[in-house]
C-alpha cells in the first residue's frame, strides 16, 4: 500500500508538471504580442497578479517557513522566471505604444497624451511592481524576525498566500467579463482554461492528502473558477 508521503509527493510531481505547463500556455499569446509589437486588448493583471503569488508561495515553500515543502518551492521558482519574462515583455510593448501614440496625439494638438487607455499602462506596471517589492521584502522581514517557529512562520505566510491566491483567481474575472461582453474566447484561449483547471484539481488533491488548509482554499477556488471558464 502506498504511504500518504509518496502519494503525496506523485500528486506533487504531476502538480508541478501541470503548473510547468499552465505558466507556458500564455505563450501563443506573447509571441502574437512580439510579432504584433502591440499589447492590443491583453491586460497585465493575471500577471502581475500571479507574479505576486508565485513569490509568496516560493517563500511559503523555503524550508525556514514550511519544511518538506520542496515541490511547492520548485515550481513557484519556475514560475517566477517565466512570469518575470512574461511582465518584461509587456512593459516593452505597453513602452512603444506609448511613445507611438503619444507622438500621434502631438501632432493632432491633444490636450492630454495619457487620456488614451494604454498610454500609461507601463508606468502603472512599474508602480504596481515597486509595491510588490516593497510588500514582500516586508513580509520577509516581519516573518524571520517576529515569528520564531514553523507553525507560527506558516501560518502567517499561509494566511497571505491564501489572501494573494484568491486575488489571482479573481483576476481571471476581468477577462471572463470581457468574454460575456463580447461573446467571444479571443482573450481567453480553451487551453489555458483547461489547464487552470486541472491545475487547481490537482494541487487541491495534493493538499488533502495531508491537510495544509493554507494550499487547499487557494487552490479550490482555482479549480472553481477553471471550472467556469471552461463552462464560458
Amino acid at each position: 500500500m502506498v504511504s500518504a508521503d509518496v502519494a503525496r509527493n506523485i500528486v506533487g510531481i504531476i502538480g508541478n508538471l501541470i503548473s510547468f505547463g499552465l505558466f507556458l500556455s500564455p505563450v501563443p499569446t506573447f509571441w502574437r504580442i512580439c510579432k504584433a509589437k502591440n499589447v492590443e486588448e491583453f491586460k497585465p493583471d493575471p500577471y502581475l497578479a500571479t507574479l505576486m503569488n508565485c513569490l509568496l508561495w516560493f517563500f511559503y515553500g523555503l524550508p525556514i517557513v514550511h519544511p518538506n515543502s520542496t515541490l511547492v518551492l520548485t515550481i513557484n521558482g519556475i514560475g517566477l522566471v517565466i512570469k518575470g519574462t512574461y511582465i518584461i515583455i509587456f512593459i516593452i510593448y505597453a513602452a512603444k505604444n506609448t511613445r507611438v501614440l503619444s507622438i500621434h496625439k502631438i501632432l493632432l494638438h491633444a490636450p492630454n497624451p495619457c487620456h488614451a487607455p494604454v498610454l500609461c499602462m507601463q508606468w502603472k506596471m512599474l508602480g504596481v511592481l515597486a509595491i510588490q517589492a516593497v510588500f514582500m521584502a516586508a513580509v520577509v522581514a516581519g516573518v524571520l524576525v517576529g515569528a520564531h517557529t514553523h507553525e507560527k512562520r506558516s501560518m502567517i505566510v499561509g494566511i497571505l498566500c491564501i489572501i494573494f491566491g484568491s486575488i489571482m483567481y479573481a483576476s481571471l474575472l476581468t477577462i471572463m467579463g470581457r468574454v460575456i461582453r463580447t461573446k467571444s474566447v479571443e482573450y481567453m484561449p480553451f487551453f489555458l482554461s483547461l489547464v487552470n483547471f486541472l491545475n487547481g484539481l490537482c494541487w487541491t488533491g495534493y493538499a488533502l492528502i495531508k491537510f495544509d488548509i493554507y494550499i487547499t482554499i487557494p487552490n479550490a477556488l482555482g479549480t472553481i473558477f477553471g471550472l467556469i471558464q471552461l463552462i464560458l
